[in-house]
């Protein structure tokens, strides 16, 4: 069974839509979580965590489900093998609520998150009540780190073909790579799209604009209004903006446009030594342009002739530009995600004529 597949099984049993035969394949998997048994392949672990939480999510959302003692007597492997006691057992086992299984229900929701987690009709969502950012552990292996005020749902185990969440307000989102499965962010401005990358967003409720910037990999962005869903960062939407690392998008509200540009402070992504010593200014571009992947033009004849000895510490990047500019009596300038070095150039030192 593909992980798609798996998924969208977990999402027919919250919906009670499960077939007597999917129903006794999501009991078995259950067996696997507390027996291992020998003659059965374990699931993978962010598998089993979407077993977990969906029975548990199935129970709460059923009240005709069985309310069964919350008591556990371990019965032998012969009769545990029989199915319904095998399914009443792992009911009983998750109605231990707070002392029992609930807690590692939690843990899998975000260990590190004290956020407000609640669940309703099939779906789960975060809001981070404090003052602080909280991180959010997602049932593929994803995290999320929410600002205060923020709040994030999806549909409960991620399931479906598509990653899909919503997300009102800020977050840092680590995602787990899928190619079989895009993940996608909704906001109320702009859908975002990766494989498997770290990016921002920032989407507040009725504000004039939203901001997505790229720390790792490729993200593709574009209108919500017109999103094309099966749009991913190889194939992109026709509206929509791919950024690599170190850009961003902003997407203003009102003409419904999104600008893309670097980021206010851009990482340096390939650290570079920056110590030069009478070095060609041509070498000394070439290496900011690889610690940063940001291109970096310039008028290579005028500056064919020119050498510099300059050493970088931790300035940012467009503080090192500053810096290198004024050793050259040049400027610089940006244009979207690009930097162009403006310079009336230099000559390399005359060669003394041979006695």
């Amino acid at each position: 069974m593909t992980e798609a597949k798996f998924y969208l099984l977990l999402q027919r049993y919250l919906d009670g839509r499960c077939t007597p035969a999917e129903q006794a394949r999501v009991a078995q998997w259950y067996d696997q979580l507390q027996d291992q048994a020998v003659d059965a392949r374990p699931l993978p672990s962010q598998q089993q965590q979407a077993v977990e939480a969906a029975i548990w999510q199935r129970l709460q959302l059923d009240p005709a489900q069985p309310k069964l003692a919350p008591r556990v007597r371990r019965l032998p492997t012969s009769i545990w093998h029989t199915p319904q006691l095998r399914w009443a057992a792992g009911i009983g086992l998750l109605l231990l609520g707070l002392g029992g299984l609930l807690p590692a229900v939690q843990h899998w929701q975000g260990a590190q998150s004290t956020t407000a987690t609640t669940s309703a009709r099939g779906w789960t969502r975060h809001h981070n009540t404090t003052s602080q950012a909280q991180v959010v552990q997602l049932p593929d292996a994803s995290r999320v780190t929410l600002q205060p005020g923020s709040t994030l749902r999806y549909i409960t185990a991620l399931a479906g073909a598509r990653r899909e969440v919503y997300l009102e307000g800020e977050a840092y989102f680590q995602v787990h790579k899928n190619p079989a499965r895009p993940f996608l962010v909704f906001t109320s401005q702009v859908v975002t799209t990766v494989l498997g990358t770290s990016f921002d967003v920032k989407a507040y409720p009725g504000s004039a604009q939203a901001l997505v910037a790229v720390r790792e990999g490729k993200v593709a962005v574009q209108p919500r209004q017109t999103a094309q869903l099966d749009a991913t960062p190889a194939h992109p939407a026709k509206a929509g903006v791919v950024l690599l690392p170190n850009q961003q998008v902003v997407y203003a509200v009102a003409s419904h446009q999104l600008k893309k540009e670097l980021v206010d402070k851009p990482a340096v992504l390939v650290p570079q030594a920056f110590e030069f010593e009478e070095r060609p200014v041509t070498e000394v571009l070439a290496a900011l342009e690889k610690a940063y992947g940001v291109p970096i033009y310039y008028d290579k004849q005028k500056l064919a002739g020119c050498t510099v000895s300059i050493t970088f510490y931790d300035e940012p990047l467009f503080e090192k530009l500053g810096l290198l500019c004024k050793s050259l009596g040049a400027y610089y300038t940006l244009a979207d995600t690009q930097i162009t070095i403006h310079s009336t150039g230099c000559q390399a030192d005359p060669v003394p004529p041979r006695s």
